[in-house]
């Protein structure tokens, strides 16, 4: 039964009706496509990969003249080597600015396009890996190169600013106030957690009354990817959950299949990532701060201070959760730059006279 699932088996169930939706307007052959990386991608990935095969095959239908008249569901595997790294770089010049099959424009910064290039790519890899296509062109095709972006995090007066808000709602607009007594203790808990602990909103609206350790001081998340994880937080997160546990033992009334869920919205039932994005939004509006706060802001604060005080890149890619250490020395090169412009007065080659 649905009430006997986790938040994380429900997303992945949803996520399996609407990836056989997507499917059913893709070329036949891409059902063998989806099915060999079923055990490799997230559930996610699958419907990013299939929205973006999907306006692929509709530039294909527009713009190439074999295959207008042709639907993109009877598009045979051979369109795959007809192709060339010509087509799919003109394509990706496409991606820029163009109009959907709903009528609207469309724009794409690098980024974008290159997560949309990397579903075409996967694509072709798996059907040149198993020899069902002889070529690969887009192995040709340069990705297009990503300028690094600067880390937008609070400083710690912010960040005491920022809660400062959220407890008192002083800041807030008179409608707000009114609707804040009621959610103070949940909204607090949950900032005081992301700012906390670094978890994604995602992991943060998955958390079942169950995934709380108050005997180790931790949290079981599920990360990207769908492997669990244990995430350890101080004192000022625990005060702030278990005030916030107090209140939530007092609720009735909760909306079913959302019993075990530890954040509920105003309608009794589990917080989406949307919610608390406009949570964010809402408090962050009345810190006073030109920077433009969201829950990644948040994750990239702790991530920050994490490193300040440890100087273990190793650790922080651990803690937030990234495969990939580079990653994690990608987001933080600002900061090793600031260590390294420290180093210039360390070394002194004459002692002063």
């Amino acid at each position: 039964m649905k009430n006997d699932l986790t938040y994380s088996q429900q997303i992945n169930q949803e996520n399996i009706v609407k990836l056989r939706q997507l499917r059913a307007e893709l070329p036949k052959f891409l059902g063998t496509y989806f099915t060999g990386v079923d055990q490799v991608l997230a559930s996610r990935t699958k419907i990013a990969y299939a929205i973006d095969l999907k306006t692929f095959f509709e530039y294909i239908k527009s713009s190439n003249p074999l295959y207008c008249n042709k639907e993109i569901r009877d598009f045979g595997l051979d369109i795959l080597e007809t192709l060339t790294s010509a087509d799919i770089n003109e394509y990706m010049e496409y991606l820029k600015l163009y109009e959907s099959s709903e009528g609207k424009t469309v724009t794409n910064n690098e980024r974008a396009i290159k997560r949309k290039i990397s579903a075409v790519r996967s694509m072709y890899h798996f059907f040149h890996k198993s020899e069902a296509i002889s070529v690969n062109p887009a192995i040709q095709v340069d990705m297009p190169k990503l300028h690094d972006k600067a880390i937008i995090r609070l400083d710690v007066n912010e960040v005491a600013e920022l809660l400062d808000a959220v407890e008192s709602g002083n800041t807030l607009s008179n409608s707000q106030q009114r609707f804040h007594e009621k959610s103070k203790l949940r909204d607090l808990a949950l900032m005081t957690l992301l700012l906390g602990t670094g978890i994604r909103v995602s992991e943060c609206v998955g958390l079942d009354l169950m995934d709380l350790d108050f005997n180790n001081d931790r949290i079981k998340i599920v990360r990207k990817g769908g492997y669990e994880a244990f995430v350890y937080f101080g004192d000022e997160v625990r005060e702030a959950l278990e005030a916030y546990l107090e209140e939530r033992e007092m609720i009735t009334g909760i909306m079913e299949g959302h019993e075990n869920a530890l954040f509920l919205s105003s309608r009794k039932r589990r917080l989406t990532v949307r919610s608390v994005e406009n949570l964010v939004k809402k408090y962050s509006q009345t810190v006073t701060t030109m920077k433009k706060i969201t829950p990644h802001k948040l994750r990239s604060t702790y991530g920050t201070s994490l490193y300040q005080q440890t100087g273990d890149i190793y650790l922080v890619a651990d803690v937030l959760g990234h495969k990939d250490v580079n990653t994690t020395r990608k987001h933080y090169a600002a900061i090793e730059e600031e260590r390294r412009r420290m180093a210039k007065d360390k070394v002194i080659l004459r002692k002063e006279k």
